[in-house]
């Protein structure tokens, strides 16, 4: 099962959790009171380069019937598309530039460029599951409504499409994000009443009416006896974009060592303790400068879940220490390369299309499914172990690095 009770799991006494989440509220004072012009310039040249992109491809659209520009066009609004949604609307919509006041820039205001309505998708994403991070039944973007990512979920007979349905929802990524608001497990299970769901879809259609009435319909009139191509450049646009949104999203939730945690778990959480369940539930993945800035800087999806009402630009900055207190605390720093990552991450997918009895491991010893109860830990008080010969702690990451040199671990 998943985690029962986070202090045990990580290694870490109550005074342990206690001084690693007033460390981290340091770090946000720290970057709170340093917020100023540098990060300004940082949104507003950003904003500027994404709008010309988006201008530039346009423009080159109109001659798609040339193959130049069409790759070039096509080239352009994708990676218009891409920044648009990951590092302006996620970010703007999570609150990080509100500090600065400026109305074009704010979460009240920013209406993104995809299917998803920012109204949903601000309840959908920045409370539910940024506040129930990973616990299973709270948070729906485990699994979505449609995967099966954790050996908590009850297998069913329909799961055996999981490999399917993740291709699906890759391929059409914005659409998935739209009807995420919908909660179609709570809906399948009927949990949620059909007047609600009927709310819900008209609010969606109005947005999906004008995603679809520009990239398919005006855009491809202004070009004239051109449409087709034009009309092929936009959907190849969104094709890209829906791919690596979904890939970036996935390699921060879904990889080994993105933790699963219970509804108990939660039920006497506090913010040290919250900190701690986003440690422990998120993976980053390696990035450059150009990588982070594609990903909307979701590459450190571990600070992101930490602080997510933080300019994302600081990321890089709040990771070298977020780093330290994982080897302060001996707590495992989740990352590796994006390839890597996703491996991991569809393997998961791949062989959870089938009921636990056909796989090895428990469902409290698996690479994407952990309980304490892997480490032979109850419930009960525990002392911080330190190393005599080095002060160090002997902590969560020195636990799995135990059970990986035995063994212990099966898939």
């Amino acid at each position: 099962m998943a985690i029962t009770d986070i202090d045990q799991y990580a290694h870490l006494t109550d005074a342990d959790v206690e001084a690693l989440g007033a460390e981290l509220d340091a770090i946000r004072r720290d970057v709170e009171s340093s917020r100023g012009e540098r990060d300004r310039r940082y949104i507003r040249r950003t904003i500027a380069f994404q709008r010309g992109l988006a201008v530039g491809g346009r423009a080159l659209l109109f001659a798609s019937h040339r193959k130049p520009a069409w790759v070039a066009g096509t080239a352009m609004l994708s990676l218009a598309k891409i920044i648009e949604n990951m590092e302006l609307g996620h970010n703007v919509m999570h609150g990080q530039w509100d500090w600065m006041n400026d109305p074009e820039i704010h979460s009240s205001s920013w209406e993104w460029d995809t299917t998803c309505p920012s109204v949903q998708w601000k309840h959908s994403h920045n409370y539910v599951h940024h506040k129930y991070t990973n616990i299973v039944g709270m948070d729906d973007d485990v699994g979505y409504g449609i995967l099966r990512v954790t050996r908590d979920q009850r297998w069913e007979w329909w799961n055996i499409g999981n490999p399917l349905y993740n291709a699906i929802l890759a391929a059409f990524f914005q659409w998935g994000v739209a009807l995420h608001h919908v909660e179609v497990e709570k809906v399948r299970t009927r949990r949620k009443p059909l007047a609600a769901v009927a709310k819900d879809l008209r609010v969606i259609g109005r947005k999906v009416g004008k995603q679809v009435g520009k990239d398919y319909v005006i855009f491809p009139a202004l070009a004239g006896r051109h449409w087709k191509t034009t009309m092929t450049a936009n959907a190849t646009a969104n094709l890209v974009r829906n791919l690596w949104a979904y890939g970036v999203i996935f390699c921060g939730h879904f990889p080994d060592g993105a933790e699963k945690f219970t509804v108990a778990e939660y039920e006497d959480e506090d913010q040290p303790r919250w900190y701690l369940r986003q440690m422990l539930g998120s993976a980053n993945f390696h990035a450059g400068p150009v990588m982070r800035f594609m990903s909307g800087n979701l590459s450190h999806q571990i600070e992101h879940h930490l602080f997510p009402d933080l300019p994302s630009n600081r990321y890089e900055e709040i990771a070298v220490r977020v780093r330290a207190l994982c080897e302060k605390y001996d707590l495992p720093y989740t990352t590796g390369s994006l390839a890597h990552q996703y491996m991991l991450t569809f393997r998961t997918i791949a062989k959870l299309a089938v009921p636990n009895s056909l796989l090895t491991a428990t469902a409290d010893d698996a690479p994407e499914t952990a309980s304490e109860l892997r480490f032979g830990i109850r419930k009960g008080l525990r002392e911080s172990v330190v190393d005599p010969a080095t002060g160090k702690r002997r902590g969560l990451r020195t636990a799995l690095r135990e059970l990986r040199s035995r063994g212990v671990q099966a898939a």
